[in-house]
């Protein structure tokens, strides 16, 4: 039997997999698009196009979260995960897109509904 390695096999193992499998990966991405970033032009198809695919994404998987919810978030009625969603996007439109008060405001609707109809 071969002996384990000595960083693998104590305390910090958890650490180093978080390192080496989710920050690396995806840091590696965001420096070339900041090296690249640069010499875009903000109105060039491309760009357009790729900030479609990101929203649309987005939808994607926010559409998925309401509609067909997981975990804890299934037990909360669909009616006020769409209200949730409807003051979030009110919100967003209404104090020009700002987003984290629009999250928040979800949020505080999909708490209280839960805590009141659940």
């Amino acid at each position: 039997m071969t002996q384990p390695i000595a960083l693998l096999d104590g305390p910090w193992w958890p650490y180093l997999a978080l390192v080496l499998f989710a920050v690396l990966p995806t840091e590696i991405w965001r420096w070339l698009a900041v090296a690249f970033a640069r010499k875009l032009d903000e109105r060039s198809p491309w760009l357009e196009w790729v900030r479609l695919v990101a929203t649309s994404l987005l939808a994607g998987v926010v559409a998925k979260l309401v509609l067909a919810a997981p975990g804890a978030l299934a037990g909360v009625p669909l009616a006020v995960r769409l209200a949730a969603l409807a003051v979030a996007v009110t919100v967003v439109l209404a104090f020009r897109r700002r987003v984290m008060l629009a999250v928040l405001a979800g949020e505080a609707v999909l708490i209280g509904g839960a805590v009141w109809l659940v």
